[in-house]
């Protein structure tokens, strides 16, 4: 399933790959792989909150604060949450990026070999081979709570929204 217009790239129409999620809908499991090339799947984490902090890389600005903001974010809230950054960079350059960086609140996930999170959850962008900016919470019952599709990819996410539907989530 194609989807034209959704997103945009420095005002460029792009075109995503996979279904619209919204709230309410069940968070498809995945399967992708951590910097050490382990396999994390969803349901791994079940029972928790998730927050899925989608990105196209980490090695943009925009990304790269993304990222560092929600790291900061989550320092507050503990183990209620278990956090995932996902992107299609290759899993050595997210460890290298968290050692950097100094990420401990949020796990890297890697979609490179196949997009298949990204056209589960609809982010596949097409003409990139990247993942759209999103920002998804997942409730304690697998169920998407929370979704945030930023529709200029160079933009930023709402902060704010998103830490108060996760706060809202965890309870």
């Amino acid at each position: 399933m194609e989807r034209s217009n959704i997103i945009k790239m420095k005002g460029n129409p792009l075109t995503l790959i996979g279904p619209e999620l919204k709230p309410g809908d069940p968070a498809p499991d995945f399967t992708l792989i951590n910097k050490d090339l382990s396999p994390v799947k969803l349901a791994d984490s079940s029972g928790k909150v998730r927050l899925l902090s989608v990105v196209p890389s980490l090695d943009t600005p925009v990304c790269s604060l993304q990222t560092q903001r929600f790291n900061k974010e989550l320092a507050s809230l503990g183990n209620a949450v278990k956090s995932y950054t996902i992107s299609a960079d290759l899993p050595f350059a997210q460890g290298r990026f968290c050692s950097e960086h100094d990420i401990t609140n949020t796990e890297t996930l890697s979609d490179h070999r196949d997009l298949s999170f990204g056209e589960k959850y609809g982010l596949a962008i097409k003409d990139l081979r990247l993942l759209g900016r999103a920002v998804i919470i997942v409730d304690k019952n697998d169920k998407i709570s929370y979704l945030q599709l930023v529709p200029e990819v160079t933009e930023e996410p709402n902060y704010d929204e998103a830490m108060e539907a996760l706060k809202k989530a965890v309870g």
